[in-house]
Parts: C-alpha cells; sequence; structure tokens
C-alpha cells in the first residue's frame, strides 16, 4: 500500500546539512491570477509543499521558507506541510539574495548560527527530487567546496541564467538579461539550487551589490566574489532537466503537472496496479493504491485515496480523500472524504458526500446521493434517492426514489434505520425518526413517527378516481381524445353479450399493485408480495 519507492528516494550522506531555505516571496506576476504562484498545485500539493517535501528529505536541522507576496497565505500553506518549519519575512530590498540574507538572520535570530552546509532552492521547481539535493549536499560535502550549482543543460537556455567556466571551473553566474551574446550561447544553465557554506554565505552575501538591469541582490553574484577569493566553486549537472523545470506561468505548470502525473501512474504500474488508460488516469502524491487494483479510463483519484487490492475504480470517476475496500467496484462516481467497505457496489452516476460509510458488500447504485450517512454491511440503496445524516444497519434495503428529509429549515436532524429492514419506495424520512430492526414500510410513506421493531409502516389512503375529469376540464386535449377513444372501445366491448368485460373497476384489468403487503390493515387488494413497492 505505500508509495513506490522510487517516489522516495533514500540515501545517507557525510554530514546533516544545517538548514534548506526555501524561496517563495515572489509574486509570480506571469502566472496573472490572485493566487500567489507558490500555492498553484499539482497531483495534490502546492509547488511550494513539494519543495519543503523534497527539503524534508536532505534531513537539515531547519527548514526556513521566505515569504513576501500573500505572506500569510503562503506562509499558512508552508507550516501546514511541516508545522516546525521557520518563516523569514524578506524586507522592501529585492533579489534573491537579500531573500537568502533575511532566512540566515531569520536562522540565527532562533539560535541556529548555520556554521554547515546550507541548500537554497526555489518554491516553484515541483519535480526536484530530495535524492538530487542529497547527491548536491554529499557532493559540495565531499570535495570541500565552497559553493555548489546544480545545473542542467537545455536544448533552449533562453530565460535561464548561465554558468560561465573557465577552464572547466565555475567563474560566475549571469543572469540572461544581463549576458552578452556569447554568453547567451551557453546551454548550461543555473537551476537555482545550490549547497554553501554557511561561514562563506554570509560573509561574502555582505558585499553583493545592486548593480544590476533589475537593481536587486542576486544571489548569484556570490559565485564571482568566492572565485575572486579563491574559494572553489563547482557545479554538478542534473541527469533529468525535468527536475529544474520551473512553472512560471500556466502553459508551464500545466506541462509539469502532465510529466508529474505521467511519472506517478508509471511508477503504481510497476507496483502491480493495472491503468488502462494512463493518458486518462490522474493520481495524487498521497494516493496510496495495492497490487491488483485496477483504474479505468477518466478517473481521478485525489488528496490521500486509498485502494485495497483488487478493487475496480472508474470509469468517469473522480475520488478524494476516500478509501476504498478490496474487492469494491466504483462506477461513475464522484466522492469526497467516503469510506467503501470491501465487496461493496457503487454507481454509476452516484455522489458520496463527506460522512458516507458504506459497508461491505453494501449497495449505493444510480443517481444516489449520500452524505453523513452509515450503511452497515450489505444494505442496498440502488436507485434515485438521497440519504442525509442518517444511520442505516445491517442488510436493509431502501426502496427506489427515497428521501430522508434531514433539514427543518434550522437544524439538521438524523434518522435511524434498523437492520434486516425492507423500506418501499418513494418513502420519506421525516427526522428525527428512527425504525426499529426487521421493519417494513409500504409504497409511498411518509414516516414522521418511530417504527418499532417488526412493524409494518404504511400510510393508508383510499384511492380517488374523478371519472371523465380529462374530457370535462381538458377538452380538445391529446389526453381528452385518447380518453374518449378508449372509453368508447370499453363501451363497446361491455355491449358483447356474454363477455366479462365489465369486471373490475370498469376501465379493463383489474388494480392489482398497491405496494402494500396484502394483509396490511386498509390494504384493499390482495397482492401476495411481500416486497412490493421496494424496487432492489
Amino acid at each position: 500500500m505505500a508509495a513506490p519507492a522510487c517516489l522516495h528516494p533514500r540515501s545517507s550522506f557525510v554530514d546533516r546539512p544545517a538548514a534548506v531555505v526555501i524561496l517563495a516571496a515572489g509574486a509570480g506576476t506571469r502566472m496573472k491570477s490572485k493566487t500567489p504562484k507558490v500555492l498553484n498545485a499539482i497531483s495534490g500539493r502546492s509547488l511550494l509543499g513539494h519543495a519543503i517535501t523534497a527539503g524534508s528529505r536532505v534531513g537539515a536541522g531547519r527548514i526556513c521558507v521566505v515569504v513576501r507576496h500573500e505572506r500569510d497565505s503562503v506562509a499558512a500553506d508552508a507550516l501546514s506541510y511541516d508545522p516546525d518549519l521557520l518563516i523569514a519575512d524578506q524586507d522592501e530590498v529585492p533579489g534573491t539574495g537579500r531573500a537568502v540574507h533575511c532566512a540566515l538572520e531569520a536562522l540565527a535570530g532562533h539560535g541556529d548560527p548555520v556554521d554547515g552546509t546550507v541548500v537554497v532552492t526555489a518554491a516553484d521547481t515541483p519535480l526536484l527530487d530530495g535524492g538530487t539535493l542529497r547527491e548536491l549536499v554529499r557532493t559540495h560535502e565531499e570535495s570541500g567546496n565552497a559553493m555548489t550549482i546544480l545545473t542542467a543543460l537545455m536544448e533552449e537556455p533562453a530565460g535561464y541564467g548561465r554558468v560561465v567556466r573557465s577552464e572547466g571551473r565555475v567563474t560566475k553566474i549571469v543572469e540572461d538579461r544581463d549576458a552578452s551574446t556569447e554568453e547567451r550561447a551557453i546551454r548550461e544553465i543555473n537551476t537555482g539550487v545550490y549547497a554553501f557554506d554557511g561561514a562563506l554565505l554570509r560573509e561574502t552575501l555582505s558585499r553583493v551589490g545592486q548593480t544590476n538591469s533589475q537593481g536587486e541582490v542576486y544571489l548569484t553574484d556570490v559565485v564571482g566574489i568566492a572565485h575572486i577569493s579563491g574559494r572553489r566553486v563547482a557545479a554538478v549537472v542534473a541527469d533529468d532537466p525535468w527536475e529544474v523545470e520551473g512553472a512560471n506561468d500556466k502553459v508551464q505548470l500545466a506541462h509539469l503537472a502532465k510529466e508529474m502525473n505521467r511519472r506517478i501512474v508509471e511508477d503504481w504500474m510497476r507496483e502491480g496496479v493495472t491503468v488502462i488508460d494512463p493518458d486518462t488516469t490522474w493520481i495524487d502524491v498521497d494516493v496510496e493504491l495495492a497490487p491488483d487494483v485496477t483504474i479505468l479510463p477518466n478517473t481521478q483519484l485525489q488528496g490521500a485515496c486509498r485502494v485495497e487490492e483488487d478493487a475496480v475504480i472508474g470509469p468517469d470517476t473522480t475520488l478524494t480523500d476516500c478509501e476504498v475496500g478490496a474487492g469494491a467496484q466504483v462506477v461513475r462516481t464522484h466522492g469526497l472524504l467516503a469510506v467503501i467497505g470491501a465487496g461493496a457496489q457503487v454507481g454509476p452516476f452516484s455522489y458520496l458526500r463527506p460522512g458516507t460509510e458504506l459497508g461491505a458488500n453494501g449497495k449505493i447504485g444510480t443517481f444516489v446521493e449520500t452524505k453523513n450517512a452509515t450503511m452497515g454491511e450489505g444494505t442496498k440503496i440502488p436507485h434515485l434517492s438521497y440519504v442525509g445524516d442518517a444511520t442505516i444497519g445491517e442488510h436493509t434495503n431502501i426502496g427506489a426514489a427515497s428521501v430522508f428529509v434531514n433539514y427543518d429549515g434550522v437544524t439538521k436532524h438524523r434518522t435511524i434505520v434498523g437492520s434486516h429492514c425492507r423500506m418501499g419506495s418513494d418513502n420519506m424520512y421525516v427526522a428525527p425518526v428512527t425504525i426499529g430492526d426487521g421493519a417494513y414500510s409500504g409504497a409511498g410513506t411518509t414516516l414522521r413517527r418511530d417504527v418499532p421493531p417488526g412493524a409494518l409502516a404504511i400510510n393508508p389512503a383510499s384511492q380517488r378516481n374523478v371519472e371523465g375529469w380529462v374530457e370535462a376540464k381538458r377538452p380538445g386535449t391529446a389526453a381528452a381524445e385518447a380518453a374518449a377513444r378508449a372509453r368508447e372501445v370499453l363501451e363497446a366491448r361491455e355491449a358483447i353479450p356474454g363477455t366479462d368485460y365489465g369486471a373490475g373497476d370498469g376501465r379493463g384489468a383489474p388494480n392489482e399493485t398497491s405496494g402494500t403487503p396484502a394483509d396490511a390493515p386498509g390494504a384493499s387488494s390482495a397482492v401476495g408480495n411481500e416486497e412490493k413497492g421496494a424496487i432492489e
């Protein structure tokens, strides 16, 4: 049930880094959205959440997230992933260098002098893997570097800072807008991910100015200062360029989401999950799947879904934070915070709202909506019903077109239905009401009072037929014309000597279906079917 190992890389390294600094202060104007860039989500996590998850796998003493734009919402999102991380506020001075300076000050203020390795990364590279960060730190510490940069080779490097080398050694990083024509031809780009010697970082940041086209304090200027000072600056080229792709606009966000989902789906397939159409299947990073789960086309598993072995999900199904038991089948269903028992059947066209719990081998069928409802083992709600704020026992059948009337305009009330009940179609359960074990109800019953165990609940009312009403009140309509023709046929048949067409109610066949058991008080016809009115 655990996520594939490839999603959770592990390795060891020389020393534990002092801190991981995640830069999340930018406005992200190219997203053209009121949502801060780092709070855009893919695969069930915000961009910032992916960065924090990767950073946490480095094993640093402290994670520090630098915020500014939409400070409160970004900080709240960060703390939702790790309540122990530190939030650092960037002041009005712009630039990545200033952001890291503010982080170091915040860390020092909390008793973290960061004398060891400091990892710096951006919050907008969701495919960056924790294992890559660990290897960056390993190389940095084993080589005794003052600074180690994670770089990548790009076919189209426009927009990225270029890594400038001399005799193979990194001498500086130049931003795209500040680069010369010769420098813009360089394909090795800066990914914005670094490992620093903490003492060097504190020392050199104080010497970085704002003499560039943007008037910002560039963190990349530390490279040139360290090189001039004779300190060793090295680079590690990322094996997978996708890991360092940033999400700067909605187009890039969609490309990254598709690539991440492709990897997640393929990882689960390698773990024994059958995915019929990977291109239309979306699985979030926190979903857990057992071997021999089958996922049919156009299915989305979101949040922290958990699906047990031999379950079949889809097609056309969206489940969010749901649990699905072994061997269950969920077809064309939308579910949120619901629990589906082993061997249960759900759908098609079911809507499971929060608080739904369906027991083993139960059924929630076509066009059924449930909310805050618990249904025991073997209980069935097959068709066209709303079940809200209810507790239903085991092996009970709820007839079609039933509504649990749970709201009086002010307060929600609960309905309790016992085990082994057979409830008729078109029933209204006006809460609060309790139906005892083994009780029955007739079709069309409105249940306003408690029903004792083993009792039959009915609302006996005689059917009244107003003869000739349509022809009198709706003359000239198609219905009136059809009624007149039928009346003429019946009258002609009744006029034939020796026939029994006049038997019954005078309009053809006798009335045979009341929906109420024949031995019920007030029953007007013998039906002989104790489940009449309950549609399975």
